[in-house]
């Protein structure tokens, strides 16, 4: 499908960001009202919150008025168990304009260890130019990108020809469970000519990026058993193969003595080198001194197209209440990159082989809960050069294409289902946003920035026509 070209205008871009301006502030209070619902969409934590975020969401896309319906739905899980509840609205295009879906999600990530978090995690907390808080960018701040580019088309638009769907997930962060039943009993509204996927971040507070690849992604629980029961760890220590010693074996195992992925059968692709130092990798990751990087690759491909490995969890007796005893059994589980265009089912099938492969002294091995998603490639076209040049406007750098070391597994299934769609893959992160760690922040000039691109990407998809 193809559209009529626009080009955006001087004084349009003066208009959207100066509608930005004057509704900042309230777009900050929206995004603070949103922090404060710790909805998580983990088994261990309760869903109400789920409930009461999805109908917040409800509520500010409802004040709009844009939309022909705004809906809190769910979908069945693949065990038939119901997912977490979405939004989702929609208005029809008129007069040959495009469609657009706009996805986030509303979710968050557990808090973790309250003790390492500088500001309640739930409570919006303003430290100079970062908003702190959990959910703050990642993506409750990709929820206020959308609504606010959307208010600004309503108002600078005149007449909204642009067909619109937006989806705010609620159980990305939970490895989306639903999605595929989602995309299937609402595969008719969702149905769309561009997406945009507020849910990656830039190269810098200086720097937009669009998203171009992401990594697959693999993880498994198992259980490593070397006895029938506990023992005393003086009395039987020495000859005893203890399920805490064989698991830390079997755990190093993973990577060899560079820091390489150790998996037999693993695949690593080419990337797009960008100025990336490891001063800047040091900075980024928060290495301590004396700490060094790992692994054999440039530092980018091997963030954006080698596999990884990271043992994401360990049950184990905790050091406060440890005794003097000697585990007949532990459970770990491992998280597995892949590189763009790894098969998941080989990614998966290569972990369990290796673990089977080098469980140390005989020990038996049990899997478990595993979980499987595909990486991502973009196909180039007339969304992403739009807006290329309209990220360009709006930062003081031009725009960049990145690759990602993190996984979205549900984009390639965005890919597959509406395979003449476009799909942009952008967000309101940078690199110390801190997504999924403590203290995770938004840097609001950023913020700022994406609501003005993503309107002048809206308004210029109004000005579109099919040709």
């Amino acid at each position: 499908m193809t559209f009529t070209k626009v080009s955006v205008s001087a004084d349009l871009q003066a208009k959207v960001e100066s509608f930005t301006q004057e509704n900042f502030s309230q777009a900050i209070a929206d995004l603070g009202s949103l922090v404060k619902i710790p909805g998580i969409a983990w088994p261990s934590f309760d869903p109400e919150n789920l409930t009461r975020s999805s109908q917040a969401v409800r509520d500010l896309l409802l004040e709009t008025e844009l939309f022909d319906f705004v809906d809190i739905k769910t979908a069945l899980k693949p065990n038939g168990e119901p997912g977490s509840p979405a939004v989702l609205a929609r208005r029809a295009s008129k007069g040959g304009a495009p469609h657009v879906l706009l996805y986030a999600h509303h979710d968050v990530q557990p808090p973790g260890n309250p003790e390492l978090w500088e500001s309640d995690p739930f409570q919006a907390t303003l430290k100079g130019e970062r908003l702190f808080g959990r959910g703050v960018s990642d993506d409750k701040a990709g929820v206020i990108t959308h609504l606010y580019a959307l208010k600004a088309l309503k108002e600078l638009a005149g007449n909204v020809d642009l067909g619109i769907t937006l989806f705010i997930e609620g159980e990305e962060e939970a490895g989306s469970e639903s999605f595929s039943n989602f995309l299937a009993d609402n595969r008719e509204d969702l149905a769309a000519d561009l997406i945009i996927v507020a849910d990656s971040g830039n190269w810098s507070i200086d720097t937009p990026a669009l998203t171009s690849t992401l990594r697959g992604v693999v993880s498994q629980t198992f259980t490593l058993k070397t006895m029938d029961h506990a023992l005393h760890s003086g009395m039987f220590g020495g000859p005893l193969p203890d399920a805490m010693t064989a698991m830390i074996k079997l755990l190093a195992t993973l990577i060899d003595d560079q820091g390489d992925v150790a998996i037999a059968g693993l695949k690593t692709v080419e990337v797009a080198e960008l100025p990336f130092s490891d001063a800047d990798f040091r900075e980024q990751a928060g290495l301590l001194d004396g700490v060094q990087r790992i692994g054999t690759h440039s530092l980018l491909k091997q963030n954006w197209g080698a596999p990884s490995v990271t043992v994401i969890g360990i049950d184990a007796p905790a050091v406060a209440t440890s005794s003097n005893t000697a585990q007949p059994e532990i459970t770990a589980r491992i998280s597995l990159r892949l590189a763009p265009g790894e098969d998941p089912t080989h990614g998966l099938k290569m972990l369990k082989e290796h673990l089977l492969a080098k469980a140390p002294f005989g020990s038996h091995i049990e899997f478990g809960h595993s979980e499987q998603g595909p990486g991502y490639f973009a196909k180039q076209g007339w969304a992403a050069e739009l807006a290329k040049e309209i990220l360009g406007k709006v930062w003081p750098q031009p725009a960049v294409e990145i690759g990602v070391g993190g996984s979205i597994p549900f984009i390639a299934e965005f890919a597959t289902v509406f395979p003449d769609a476009q799909i942009l893959v952008t967000g309101v992160e940078d690199p110390d946003s801190r997504a999924h760690s403590p203290n995770e922040s938004q840097h609001l000039p950023t913020l700022k920035r994406a609501i003005s691109a993503e309107a002048l990407l809206l308004l210029s998809g109004n000005q579109m026509r099919r040709s």
